[in-house]
């Protein structure tokens, strides 16, 4: 009798729909906990990101904005073929996907060509040595123009015909020309090294030829 009572309780109605409940609650927390973060987090929405390369900062800001998202300028360049304060570089890239609010990092053209100091190469570093500080800097180099002296020792830089100085700020959209020695010296640079010299010999013959008339 007892052993039909136990198992006559798994049989109850009761019992059934306590289960049913239970499972129903269960599955209804479960839903709302994966669309309530689907909600939360956007998941499978989002804006793509627009092509901004070229256009003026004010448009670019423009159009992000309209689109749910934020624009920040990240850094700057320069670029001549660009109008100033358009824009160079985007990231992310254009085409990629993000969510609504996401920031859109710019790189914005300056409006004029950045300049540099002259480093410390005159009169203080070889052809090559020059050369590669000058160029890791950005600037531009022409063909040197050679000039009486130690061979490939700089000796002068030119920009635009002008001589410029250790310190000096050129712009980088500026040529530079290096004067560097020839490994030749001129003729007049050997006749003063060796005319003190033939004028002492001179006045010493003078001399001697003096005395020996007297």
């Amino acid at each position: 009798m007892k052993a039909k009572e136990f198992f006559g309780k798994f049989t109850s109605l009761f019992l059934w729909g306590n289960l049913l409940a239970m499972a129903l609650v269960v599955l209804v927390l479960g839903l709302a906990v994966k669309y309530g973060l689907d909600a939360y987090t956007h998941h499978g929405e989002g804006v793509k990101v627009p092509k901004l390369e070229g256009m003026l900062y004010a448009n670019a800001r423009s159009m992000i904005e309209s689109d749910g998202l934020r624009i920040m300028v990240s850094d700057s360049g320069y670029n001549k073929r660009f109008a100033a304060n358009s824009i160079l570089a985007q990231s992310p890239n254009p085409g990629a996907f993000v969510k609504q609010g996401h920031v859109v990092y710019v790189t914005v053209n300056s409006p004029s060509s950045p300049t540099f100091a002259i480093p410390d190469v005159v009169d203080n570093s070889s052809f090559r040595e020059a050369e590669a500080k000058l160029t890791a800097l950005g600037f531009k180099l022409l063909p040197p123009q050679y000039v009486s002296g130690e061979k490939d020792w700089v000796y002068g830089i030119l920009c635009r015909g002008r001589r410029v100085s250790t310190g000096d700020y050129v712009s980088i959209e500026s040529p530079l020309t290096l004067l560097i020695g020839s490994g030749t010296y001129e003729l007049d640079e050997e006749i003063d090294d060796i005319e003190p010299e033939y004028k002492m010999m001179q006045s010493g013959q003078t001399d001697e030829l003096e005395e020996a008339a007297e």
